[in-house]
């Protein structure tokens, strides 16, 4: 008869190293049970085997029919073989041998009130003794104890220990656990977070893994974002929510990486999927109306656009302010001192924006954001705003963004009191404006006559007439073209809010750093200014000139705009220009191959308003005395500016035919020259020659020694002097900003200068022979 309790395996004790408290208990539990039932099973054994000895007697059978079979004692040797030998020695064996032996029922102690498998309960008891000791997972963990010092009570010592847990991870398991780095704003000397226990600390190429891992896998979801918005914008709105929510990026160790990646990126993203239009927001009855699907699924898209659009503008100014407040908001993820690179961000991609949806909406919000970081202090951020708004003055044909910008500039510089950096004020000389709006004033006869038509006309000739209007301005529409008058009514207005801060800064602030570029812009458009203010600005100007505070650049700007003026619509005033002419002949020496060199391209203007322009308002001694003391300015200059002399000479011999007089050594009246005289009219400049022309035939640059010679015989159009098609046909500023060296090259090229050493070496052996 075979035992099931003895066949039954145990188990090892590396499983059960592996299993949990709850599975233990629930395993010593069954096996109570099982031991209860084999009790109940030990009981019925016992009577049975009671009533086989009672038959025994009477039936006198043999006892040897009840000893072992063969088959029993191979399946107990078996059991034996079958036990984990990790657990047990050699006594165990001889032990579970000698039970095995004894495992007859015939042969076991009948009185004894032991059960059968009293053997096994015990081997039981042993396994829940171990059993009970609490498990341990396999961590990563170990505990160190740290001894401190002891507390002394009245009868004893009491020793005192700490635990602390040291934490040995793998560098794999580091790897996938970014939330253990630091902030980028972070010193370097600490790199834990709150969070993150006191023991815990990673080495640099650790960190540095764990953050290009994270990193990269950013950049794939920015990645992923991006191209599914710009493939299937309509259904893919929601993508970009999702996209302009990585802004707010909580991971320390990439937050400012992350949030520049996503600024850039969604920047690209609205440059591709906006429309060409301006969205309108629909009104209730637009809104109840039932519509086709597309028509649903557009106004959607654009309604989803609009308001991401809006988010992400709101995102960048709130990250300017943040900088500007010296401010941390939102998240800690992100120290103060990393929103300056944030910032720098967020004006770049405004001011992409700015250039690239001028026609969208909120891109007034984008002009009134920038306008005033262009007086900011740091010039990377005020360079970004100045250049961005030059491009924008550039490409605008129409001119609304060029209003609006002139607007906000306007208030802002009556807030700031003209306490503002010129920068700002020369951006306005970039605005393209030509031509201005021609009002007719309501009192003039034609107007009259206008009005009279109209009031003669029927009710049905003034219904057609409206029709007629309606028509025309839907075929302007259609043709894509640009209405002329309402270009002129920009401009105009565009150009009364210019002129309005030029006349308070004259007025208010002739002192102050802004009226250089103030004059320089008066210079610019000083042709489309009214009639009404050119005697009080003529006034104005030879105050200052007369002054004394102004810089040379500054006096030469005021001269240029008063010429302007006069050369233009000016002509009709009765205004004596004749100590504008003294003020330039006397500052012309000044000038020299230095800084001053680049106030030649004024000196360029002025001489071509002054003389050239007005060849019939001027007596030949004053362009005499001129083209002596430019022929004199040219010894000591640079090239390009001795090139754009020569020229202004050229075009004065060829207005002025009686200049020839200065080629000649001859005297042609009386009196001596005197060059040191700032009088142009008495100088007697007729008495003599212009010498420097021959000396700068010896010039090192080939331009200037071709313009030279071409001047000293009288400008010829044709013949061996003459000039080629290409110099004849370029004005003075031209060519001296042709061949500047602003880029630090030279041109023409120069020849290598060895040569010339090799030849006087050579002449210097033979004249030793």
């Amino acid at each position: 008869m075979k035992r099931s309790g003895c066949k039954k395996r145990r188990p090892s004790f590396r499983r059960l190293l592996k299993t949990s408290g709850v599975k233990l208990e629930n395993k010593v539990k069954n096996k109570q049970m099982k031991q209860q039932n084999v009790d109940k099973k030990q009981r019925k054994e016992q009577k049975k085997l009671r009533q086989a000895l009672k038959s025994s007697s009477s039936s006198e059978r043999p006892l040897e029919t009840y000893c072992k079979r063969p088959e029993e004692e191979h399946d107990d040797e078996e059991f034996v073989e079958n036990l984990p030998t990790d657990m047990l020695e050699d006594n165990d064996l001889q032990q579970m041998r000698h039970l095995s032996q004894q495992a007859s029922f015939i042969t076991r102690d009948l009185s004894s009130s032991t059960p059968v498998h009293s053997g096994k309960k015990r081997r039981s008891e042993m396994i829940r003794d171990y059993e009970k000791i609490p498990r341990k997972m396999k961590k990563t963990e170990e505990k160190e104890v740290i001894h401190l010092l002891p507390i002394k009570d009245k009868h004893r010592l009491i020793p005192q220990t700490m635990e602390r847990v040291v934490e040995t991870k793998k560098e794999d398991d580091e790897d996938e656990d970014p939330e253990d780095t630091c902030c980028e704003a972070t010193p370097p000397a600490v790199w834990l977070t709150e969070a993150t226990p006191p023991a815990v600390r990673l080495t640099l190429g650790q960190r540095q893994r764990v953050r290009a891992a994270t990193l990269a896998q950013r950049k794939l979801h920015i990645a992923a974002l991006g191209s599914a918005i710009v493939s299937e914008p309509i259904s893919s709105v929601k993508r970009l929510k999702e996209l302009r929510t990585m802004l707010m990026e909580a991971e320390p160790s990439v937050a400012v990486t992350v949030r520049k990646m996503v600024m850039v990126s969604l920047v690209e993203v609205f440059k591709d999927i906006a429309p060409t239009y301006r969205i309108r927001p629909l009104t209730q009855d637009e809104k109840n109306t039932k519509v086709k699907k597309e028509t649903q699924l557009l106004r959607e898209f654009e309604e989803g656009l609009l308001s991401q659009y809006k988010f992400y503008l709101e995102d960048l100014e709130q990250t300017i302010k943040d900088w500007k407040q010296q401010k941390m908001k939102r998240s800690q993820a992100v120290g103060i001192g990393s929103y300056v690179a944030l910032a720098q961000v967020a004006v770049r991609c405004l001011c992409e924006l700015l250039l690239a949806l001028p026609h969208f909406n909120f891109h007034n919000n984008i002009i009134v954001i920038l306008v005033p970081l262009m007086n900011d202090s740091n010039r990377t951020v005020s360079k970004l705003c100045c250049d961005a708004f030059r491009k924008l003055f550039q490409q605008d044909k129409v001119g609304s963004a060029s209003l609006a910008s002139v607007r906000v500039v306007s208030g802002l510089v009556k807030s700031l009191n003209y306490n503002l950096c010129p920068e700002l004020l020369q951006v306005l000389l970039s605005l393209r404006i030509k031509d201005l709006r021609k009002d007719l004033e309501s009192t003039t006869p034609q107007n009259k006559n206008l009005n009279s038509r109209e009031k003669k006309m029927s009710r049905m000739q003034r219904k057609w007439k409206k029709v007629e209007e309606k028509l025309q301005k839907e075929l302007l529409e259609a043709d894509a073209s640009e209405n002329k008058e309402k270009k002129l009514k920009l401009h105009t207005e565009t150009l009364n809010i210019v002129f309005l801060i030029y006349f308070r800064i004259l007025k208010k602030g002739q002192k102050s750093r802004l009226l250089p570029a103030v004059l320089e812009g008066l210079a610019k458009f000083a042709h489309l200014i009214n009639l009404e203010f050119f005697d009080d600005l003529i006034v104005v100007l030879q105050k200052l000139i007369q002054s004394g505070d102004l810089s040379n650049k500054e006096s030469l700007h005021c001269i240029q705009t008063v010429f302007t003026i006069l050369s233009g619509q000016g002509e009709v005033l009765n205004v004596d220009p004749l100590t504008f002419y003294a003020q330039l002949y006397s500052m012309l020496p000044q000038l020299h191959a230095g800084a001053a060199n680049d106030d030649i391209s004024i000196v360029l203007r002025c001489v071509d308003g002054m003389l050239t322009r007005r060849r019939k308002h001027v007596t030949q001694q004053r362009v005499s005395a001129y083209v002596k003391r430019l022929s004199t300015l040219s010894l000591h200059l640079l090239h390009n500016a001795t090139i754009g002399v020569l020229c202004a000479l050229r075009t004065l011999f060829q207005c002025f035919p009686k200049c020839d007089v200065l080629l000649d050594n001859e005297l042609q009246g009386s009196g001596l020259f005197q060059p040191e005289l700032d009088q142009p009219e008495h100088c007697n400049a007729h008495n003599t020659a212009l010498w420097e022309l021959h000396t700068l035939q010896k010039h090192y640059h080939p331009v200037v020694r071709t313009f030279s010679l071409h001047v000293s015989r009288g400008a010829p159009s044709e013949g061996s002097a003459a000039l080629n098609a290409e110099l004849s046909r370029r004005s003075a500023v031209e060519l001296f900003d042709d061949y500047s060296m602003s880029d630090m090259s030279f041109n023409p090229s120069v020849g290598k200068a060895a040569s010339k050493k090799k030849v006087k070496l050579f002449d210097l052996k033979l004249s030793l022979f």
